[in-house]
């Protein structure tokens, strides 16, 4: 099943940190913080909630899949990844180059005191922002980053303050690259309502162990959470997205089993009970009018 990562087990397991050595500890006062080349970057990684923050440079072609989205990034990207957001990477060209950065929240807090870092793509919970780049972003960025590859090796004392003022500059250069128009984009209340509730139905996964069963099933366990009327949320959702609650619902239900069946081990009837449902028999069936052939079928088919 997808782990949920550490920086430690990165350190481990990942190609590009794997001739670093792990300190065992945060870095005293001021938090984790390190570089790595993208030479060796994984054909393949997927991961659920992360202890730590990650911000690549991404010099060649991948796919990265996160909640509904996917997003084909077939051009150099800047990609920040919130620890909170679970996603899959796939790598499709054979040259993968760049950069990344990771670091933990104790390194991220000592940032956050000014609003402009309070914007900062990293911390957005809700999507992971990609940011496909011009060559004079690209050449600015790259000098960036192996400057940080090289004084993260140094013995200047004060070298994790200079970090902070690096990913500052990442950032900078990312909210550069958003829309200039500073209008609240949720002054339509059906719009509020309806990015509450789909960050409120992304934080019911992934699912990381048998014993972790779906705590909000159906559009009134929703409605209830967020202080609505069932019916106030679907005329929302319907208005925004096109679908109704249970649409939704059951969209991301359909995702989620969809990872587990590919990549986990686990039955069939632990799947089901882990999404909500009562009996197999329910879930089959659902599994079946949703994309035509069983959860067992699937499995086959996909692995």
């Amino acid at each position: 099943m997808i782990p949920s990562e550490t920086v430690e087990h990165f350190y481990q397991t990942h190609p590009a940190a794997k001739a670093s050595r792990w300190p065992g500890r945060e870095s005293g006062d001021e938090g984790h913080f390190n570089v790595f080349s993208r030479v060796y970057c994984q054909k393949y990684t997927s991961y659920a909630r992360r202890d730590f923050y990650q911000i690549s440079l991404i010099l060649g072609k991948g796919r990265l899949s996160y909640g509904s989205h996917e997003v084909e990034i077939d051009r150099n990207a800047l990609v920040f990844f919130n620890r909170n957001v679970p996603f899959t990477w796939q790598a499709v060209s054979q040259e993968q180059e760049g950069y990344l950065c990771l670091f933990t929240d104790h390194f991220l807090s000592t940032m956050t005191r000014s609003k402009t870092v309070t914007d900062c793509p990293i911390l957005r919970n809700d999507c992971i922002p990609v940011y496909f780049l011009s060559k004079e972003q690209e050449e600015y960025l790259l000098i960036v980053f192996r400057k940080m590859h090289a004084e993260i090796e140094s013995s200047y004392i004060h070298k994790y303050d200079l970090m902070r003022n690096y990913v500052n500059v990442i950032s900078h250069e990312a909210m550069k690259m958003q829309p200039s128009d500073t209008s609240d984009p949720y002054s339509n209340g059906s719009a509020r309502l309806s990015s509450l509730f789909q960050d409120l139905l992304e934080r019911q996964f992934p699912i990381e162990s048998p014993e972790h069963k779906l705590k909000l099933k159906t559009a009134k366990d929703y409605a209830i959470k967020l202080g609505v009327h069932v019916n106030h949320l679907n005329r929302a959702l319907k208005e925004i997205t096109g679908k109704t609650t249970t649409e939704h619902i059951i969209g991301r239900i359909m995702e989620q089993s969809k990872v587990m069946l590919r990549h986990s081990n686990w039955s069939v009837a632990e799947i089901a009970f882990c999404l909500g449902f009562e009996y197999p028999a329910y879930f089959n069936n659902l599994f079946k009018k949703q994309t035509g052939i069983t959860p067992k079928s699937y499995r086959v088919l996909e692995r």
